[in-house]
């Protein structure tokens, strides 16, 4: 499945203890997504002063930009123990319930996919973060009867990659929302060189670089990059990381230049092979190369449309004239697809 290749931003299952030893645990080690650290500096700082619980926070962009990472970072600088779950775990309104009842006073309390929430189980979330009162309702028909249990004070972190599907009344009861972008080349070089420090692995700054380059702008195949490179640094040179092997290392994974890796390059030159450039629909796009509609539009097109490569456009994709010259087509007079 796509979700396990090289390039895929979502975790995987056996990186998971090697995820979680570089995981920054303060937000001065946190590097990248400025103006979020700042804000949410300011504000733990404030809240702390007040001895007050932070308000709730949504954060919300492409997987593998450090959102969980953030979560467990708030809840340290807090001084509060951390519970994590997600969205589809949540089937039923007592799952929620049994969570939320067992909270400590400060405790932050963090979902991942928070879009995924069942309506019946959001409901139960509305006067939980708003009054810290749980609202269950007992019985069934006449005999039913509502019953309202006091919680203590808590803070929701709440992620998601799919901002869009988050209902407004949910939406509305966050009190700090924050995107997080992709990040840029020298942040990514620093964590790779944060990274390959605590894994004790020879790294020259250009060989860091490179890495960085081909990283798709997202710290967690940044760092998976790096454990692949240093493997082939050990086979075929003397573990050591300079901009030579960094460079050998990842032709020799097919990561190109642009951080793309076959089926980067599959997506583009179906659409200009089949539909001319484009524009088509992402379900059309997504049956030609064999891959799920949602996989396409959470891990792939976020990248190639920030790098330039693909439009979305109200008719469909359509490819761009930078995605032609990178994969060595001509480009078509007037620009690209049937949209010019």
């Amino acid at each position: 499945m796509s979700e396990d290749r090289l390039l895929a931003p979502v975790p995987i299952a056996d990186e998971q203890p090697v995820e979680n030893s570089l995981r920054p645990l303060r937000l001065d080690e946190f590097d990248g997504q400025e103006k979020v650290v700042e804000n949410l500096r300011v504000f733990i700082s404030a809240a702390r002063q007040r001895q007050e619980s932070l308000d709730h926070v949504l954060l919300f962009g492409p997987p593998g930009l450090g959102k969980t990472t953030l979560a467990h970072i708030i809840a340290h600088e807090m001084g509060a123990p951390l519970r994590s779950t997600s969205g589809p775990v949540l089937e039923r309104p007592g799952d929620l319930a049994a969570i939320l009842t067992n909270l400590e006073a400060g405790q932050v309390l963090f979902i991942d996919e928070i879009h995924r929430l069942g309506p019946t189980v959001e409901e139960i979330l509305y006067p939980a973060l708003e009054d810290f009162k749980l609202d269950l309702i007992i019985g069934q028909g006449p005999a039913a009867r509502t019953l309202k249990i006091d919680l203590p004070r808590f803070t929701l972190v709440g992620a998601t990659t799919r901002a869009g599907l988050i209902t407004a009344p949910l939406r509305g009861r966050f009190g700090i929302v924050h995107r997080l972008d992709f990040y840029k080349p020298e942040a990514l070089a620093r964590i790779v060189a944060r990274s390959a420090g605590i894994l004790n692995i020879p790294l020259e700054l250009p060989g860091a670089e490179v890495i960085a380059q081909r990283s798709r702008g997202t710290p967690r195949i940044a760092n998976r990059l790096l454990r692949r490179v240093r493997d082939y640094a050990e086979v075929h040179g003397d573990g050591g990381i300079d901009e030579t092997t960094a460079n050998a290392g990842l032709e020799f994974l097919e990561v190109d230049r642009y951080g793309f890796d076959e089926v980067d390059r599959k997506v583009l030159s179906t659409l200009i092979e089949h539909y001319q450039g484009g524009p088509a629909g992402i379900s059309a796009i997504a049956a030609a190369i064999g891959e799920d509609r949602g996989t396409l539009e959470d891990l792939y097109e976020p990248f190639l449309i920030q790098e330039g490569f693909l439009q979305r456009t109200p008719r469909g994709r359509v490819a761009t004239p930078r995605a032609y010259k990178h994969l060595g087509y001509p480009v078509p007079p007037g620009g690209s697809g049937r949209l010019f």
